[in-house]
């Protein structure tokens, strides 16, 4: 016999008497482990997985409904010590291995408001800079750093920025460089409240549609993407998820809930962390690119499609292997374990 809904509101006294038996036994799971998932054994793993969603899809409507109560404090305490130990537990033949076929792609998608705000952050700028370079190169030229501000200079008939092949060169490491050391500022400037890194996003903004900007107002935009296109897609890919895992460390300080700033500073700087450890590959392959195809004078068209292909790979991949594998699909407790 089927169990009738249940259509009382979500009050504070049904959210406890529904949930609370999930979290003991969650909670007596994450100490019996002390810190080593395989302590519990396969099937405990699997429950302690199972139990860590629900607790997972729990805070969630508690910081929604029932932001002043300690049991939102509780419950940030708990899921903060469980998310460690379900991200060791998952199969896997080795933890490297596991962390970068899914555990990172979860950590990437398990955060897409601040990814949307950095992408805002980054991209917003753009478009206004881009039309003031071409409106204004001599005032804008001035923020762009030397090998960029070559961009404005125009080749014969328009077709290539006029440098030599050791200046392409040094023009394209530059872009590269740049985004390398964005993407890290990105991320370290969370500490300083998140300030630094949505600064750090706006500028590149700014730089980004300046040295756009530059190019097409000289004619020279075909030829600025072919330079740019191949590799610029995944660089500012990851410049977009630090930024992101820099606003939820700042995040973190400005609105740490019931926990002192400190304590929701470590929950929280793990997963970014995770989040800059596995972004840094992908950078490396955006060089390599860079290296090896940016710079071999192919057209444009085919440099944007390579630069949108890889882009897709990598997004593609967060939307893949970042699914949560048996995740709740509203609020309710983890199912009774098999006997």
């Amino acid at each position: 016999m089927s169990r009738a809904v249940d259509l009382r509101p979500m009050t504070l006294e049904r959210f406890l008497e529904e949930c609370s038996p999930g979290w003991g036994e969650l909670e007596t799971l994450v100490g019996e482990a002390r810190g080593r998932p395989e302590r519990l054994g396969p099937d405990r793993v699997r429950r302690l997985g199972a139990l860590y969603r629900a607790a997972a899809a729990d805070l969630a409507l508690a910081r929604r409904r029932f932001r002043g109560d300690p049991v939102l404090a509780r419950l940030e305490d708990l899921v903060g010590r469980a998310r460690g130990l379900v991200y060791d537990a998952e199969p896997r033949s080795g933890s490297i291995r596991g962390f970068f076929s899914r555990g990172y792609w979860r950590r990437v998608r398990e955060r897409p408001v601040a990814l949307l705000v950095s992408a805002l952050l980054l991209f917003g700028p753009a478009l206004p800079a881009s039309l003031w370079a071409v409106a204004d190169p001599g005032a804008a030229g001035g923020l762009a750093p030397a090998e960029m501000r070559s961009a404005a200079d125009p080749g014969p008939k328009g077709t290539d920025l006029g440098l030599t092949p050791a200046e392409e060169a040094a023009f394209s490491s530059q872009v590269l460089t740049n985004n390398i050391r964005v993407t890290f500022l990105a991320f370290a400037g969370g500490i300083a409240f998140g300030l630094m890194t949505v600064a750090v996003l706006l500028f590149n903004g700014v730089l980004l549609g300046v040295v756009g900007g530059l190019a097409a107002g000289a004619g020279n935009g075909s030829y600025f993407l072919a330079l740019v296109a191949a590799h610029g897609v995944l660089e500012l890919s990851c410049i977009v998820v630090a930024g992101a895992a820099g606003l939820r460390l700042g995040w973190a300080i400005v609105e740490p809930g019931h926990r002192r700033r400190v304590d929701s500073l470590v929950t929280e700087a793990r997963g970014t962390v995770e989040l800059v450890l596995g972004t840094a590959p992908w950078l490396v392959v955006a060089g390599l690119i860079e290296g090896f195809v940016s710079r071999q004078g192919r057209p444009a068209g085919m440099m944007l499609a390579i630069g949108f292909a890889v882009g897709a790979l990598y997004w593609g991949l967060v939307v893949w292997r970042g699914r949560p594998e048996g995740a709740p699909l509203g609020l309710r407790s983890a199912p009774a374990p098999s006997p």
